[in-house]
């Protein structure tokens, strides 16, 4: 697994888990942490964002996939 790769896997889990809290808890870590959509929060966000879609693309591409 290349450092992309584990990357993007550390980003959608981190995702997940906050959507997770959200709906099982109304709690938003990342907004926690970081405020509510500050600066930092909304990096986050989109970071979380480009990584389900590099999930979503790399599974339709079996050379790019994230558990190689």
């Amino acid at each position: 697994m290349d450092i992309i790769s584990k990357i993007v896997l550390i980003l959608v889990v981190i995702g997940g888990l906050n959507w997770g809290l959200v709906g099982a808890f109304n709690f938003d870590l990342v907004a926690f942490l970081f405020g509510p959509m500050s600066v930092l929060s909304r990096i986050v966000y989109i970071l979380v964002g480009l990584a389900s879609i590099w999930v979503l693309f790399s599974s339709f591409y079996p050379g790019r996939e994230i558990s190689k």
